[in-house]
């Protein structure tokens, strides 16, 4: 099997002239996303295609482009068949299940190119709902864009380039968003937000991270869940699998509706949230983080009692007086 760190360097095309790496790759959206005035000149317009590895300078005087240059700023995929399945797929479906498609499409441009266009038609899928901010009334999505942006970004960048005819996929349902990558996750899910981050395509991350697609390394999923926490929606869910990880957002559910499991998950990223930020989990954080009234500290303090007996978190001082107990994830 290829190494993802090869492959990002392997020949996509090959035999171009100048002319022709013009044509098929996208490099005005290059220059705009690294914010360099678009050269008059081809040559110039060469040089720093080279200079960042999307096109690889060949003995013969011609020019090859590689997966990394088709994979982001292709014109369109199908100019580069050995990359062709890695394509974006987007499927909307009726209700919660997949028995009803709605719509399909296919983002056919390379991921730096179709990147914002792809975002903005997933939004206009989104179910939407009105909210009153200083008095005046405002459409919002159900769905902070942010973290699905982040989430979207995450699975591009992740995903196992080695895996032949597969690509991302996003699955909107009416309640939950589905992103799946090709690609087992590379660290424990468990420790997500602490981990050092690893990453299979280190040339491609370093790239998208530079032109403001994602966050920076290591930083991504606090923010993923921040925003869940602000909107009062459930911590994403992360399932994997032995070719694929797959990554489920929901939309907003009321505490009493919440699993078991989606309680216990969204209580102990919580705590982590808290770690890395240098404070603590308190009952009365982890009753506001699900929006809950101080009428509900009791079933806050079961949650808690299961969280600790399960081994998820632990107190930061275990002779402080339970009124006053903080709570750290049980790795801190």
């Amino acid at each position: 099997m290829i190494n993802n760190s090869d492959y990002e360097l392997l020949t996509a095309k090959q035999n171009l002239k100048k002319e022709d790496v013009v044509r098929c790759l996208d490099y005005t959206t290059y220059f705009d996303l690294v914010k360099i005035p678009l050269p008059t000149e081809i040559d110039k317009i060469i040089h720093y295609l080279a200079e960042e590895r999307i096109v690889i300078l060949e003995d013969n005087g011609l020019y090859s482009i590689t997966n990394l240059g088709a994979i982001m700023f292709a014109r369109k995929l199908s100019y580069f068949p050995g990359i062709f399945r890695k394509s974006i797929r987007v499927i909307q479906y009726r209700g919660n299940n997949r028995i009803e498609a709605v719509r399909e499409y296919e983002e056919l441009k390379g991921y730096a190119s179709g990147f914002e266009g792809l975002i903005t038609y997933i939004s206009g899928l989104l179910p939407m709902s009105e909210v009153i901010v200083s008095g005046m009334r405002r459409t919002v999505s159900s769905y902070p864009m942010d973290a699905v942006r982040e989430l979207i970004a995450n699975a591009l960048i992740h995903q196992d380039l080695s895996v032949t005819g597969a690509g991302p996929m996003i699955e909107i349902f009416e309640s939950r968003i589905e992103i799946t990558n090709p690609g087992a996750p590379l660290v424990d899910v468990w420790r997500i937000i602490d981990n050092p981050p690893r990453s299979r395509n280190e040339i491609l991350s370093s790239l998208m991270r530079r032109i403001g697609f994602c966050e920076e390394r290591g930083s991504g999923w606090d923010k993923v869940v921040s925003l869940c926490e602000l909107s009062q929606l459930p911590v994403p869910k992360i399932e994997e699998y032995e070719e694929f990880t797959r990554v489920t957002m929901y939309s907003h559910i009321p505490y009493n509706k919440m699993t078991h499991e989606e309680r216990l998950w969204a209580c102990y990223m919580h705590a982590c949230l808290k770690q890395v930020s240098n404070d603590y989990m308190t009952n009365k954080s982890l009753r506001e983080r699900f929006g809950l009234s101080p009428s509900k500290n009791s079933a806050i303090s079961k949650l808690i009692k299961d969280a600790l007996t399960k081994d998820l978190i632990k107190p930061f001082d275990p002779d402080t007086a339970p009124r006053y107990m903080k709570y750290v994830p049980i790795w801190a």
